[in-house]
């Protein structure tokens, strides 16, 4: 059984990618135009992301990872590929040819762990667009997740109530812009967003504002593991202290390496069970 109802409720079992063989290319987003010189530094983003799943394992997630394979940089990155909503697994329809290869060995892992699933046909949707909140499921509108692909899931869902977000033409995925962390509280980037969507949001939830400092670092794109603990980037010193204000626990992992390819925690994972 495959279970995520909420993005905050207690993580069983998640897929992750150990990145291997990640490195900038061919530049796709903002961030990785910024970091294209640097680039990334393998063997640390390896120990990285080592001591990440270290942390998921120590709070009790069964961690499950997916074959690394050279030609495949972006594979890290694992919540884009899929994602889970009740007891359905959605395997993604991948915007860049970059990345539909990952798709392969997604259907791989789960028909070996006999996890049944529905992959999505339309152009395009992708994971990191994708906020599941009960029977709510927000959606954002960006280069990489279309009307007509939401159309398709909505098809899938007839019960739940799906609200399109449009991103900011630069922003990559709506989990770089907001995050519901628990039943009222979310964190949110509001320039991403049209002023009528954070008023929108403002009704449902308690916004915490992320800096723009801290945009670059995606302090919004954390990832929540249950009661009331995040797993959040050190750089993001502000967001960090309104959390563990507000009564969250906080824990502070490196990802410095892996943050120049445009993704942090929450897209590093692609939850496959959370407790309802």
């Amino acid at each position: 059984m495959v279970f995520q109802q909420k993005e905050y409720s207690k993580l069983r079992q998640v897929i992750v990618c150990p990145p291997v063989h990640m490195k900038i290319t061919k530049v796709i987003n903002e961030t990785q135009k910024h970091f294209i010189d640097d680039n990334i530094d393998t063997e640390k983003a390896e120990k990285q992301h080592q001591q990440f799943t270290n942390t998921l394992r120590d709070q009790g997630v069964n961690v499950f990872s997916l074959d690394a394979i050279a030609s495949l940089n972006e594979q890290v990155f694992t919540r884009d590929i899929g994602f889970t909503i009740d007891d359905t697994v959605f395997i993604s329809s991948m915007a860049r040819d970059i990345r539909k290869k990952e798709i392969r060995i997604l259907e791989d892992f789960l028909n070996k762990q006999n996890i049944s699933y529905i992959a999505l046909k339309e152009p395009s949707i992708e994971g990191g667009d994708v906020v599941v909140h009960g029977d709510t499921i927000y959606i954002g509108i960006s280069e990489r997740t279309t009307r007509k692909a939401i159309a398709e899931l909505q098809s899938y869902l007839k019960d739940k109530e799906i609200i399109p977000l449009p991103l900011r033409e630069d922003i990559l995925h709506l989990d770089c812009a907001f995050n519901i962390i628990s039943e009222d509280e979310a964190l949110i980037y509001s320039p991403a967003f049209k002023s009528e969507d954070v008023k929108r949001l403002s009704g449902r939830f308690s916004l915490i504002e992320t800096p723009e400092e801290e945009q670059l670092t995606l302090a919004t794109n954390v990832v929540s593991i249950g009661n009331n603990t995040i797993i959040s980037l050190p750089e993001n010193k502000q967001t960090n202290l309104v959390l563990r204000e507000k009564g969250y626990n906080v824990i502070e992992n490196n990802f410095s390496e892996i943050i120049k390819s445009g993704g942090s925690f929450r897209c590093c994972t692609m939850p496959i069970l959370r407790e309802k």
